[in-house]
């Protein structure tokens, strides 16, 4: 399984990406293997707040809906416009063309829940 050593993972298999006071969120590679052929991915828009560990958006699969969980709480700043037209990015590329939003954290302690790795292995081997 792919899983980027410079990330911070949530249990609802999210990755954050710190960039110059900003994160970059999408889903782990994990998460889009058990969806399977993603077709749609439904993202908030710039402007809106999102709260950790409520949901922000969702992937519909040709298997299920999913919602998507915010690992942190901010206002988001970008979108990835390009998953509207090209969802199976989500399939292809999770880490890379495939990020979700970009937010402005509004609560740096939440980063304190986040999972390295290595604990975010043990969380997938679990499953």
């Amino acid at each position: 399984m792919s899983l980027p050593k410079d990330l911070l993972y949530s249990e609802e298999h999210e990755w954050v990406k710190k960039e110059d006071g900003k994160v970059r969120i999408g889903i782990t590679y994990f998460a889009q293997d058990e969806l399977g052929d993603i077709v749609f991915v439904e993202l908030p828009e710039v402007g809106d707040e999102i709260e950790a560990d409520e949901p922000f958006g969702s992937v519909e699969s040709v298997k299920t809906v999913s919602e998507l969980y915010a690992p942190l709480s901010g206002k988001v700043v970008e979108v990835n416009e390009e998953l509207e037209d090209s969802p199976e990015l989500v399939n292809e590329s999770p880490y890379e063309k495939a990020w979700m939003i970009v937010i402005e954290p509004s609560n740096e302690g939440e980063f304190d829940d986040l999972l390295s790795a290595e604990q975010y292995q043990a969380v997938t081997e679990e499953d």
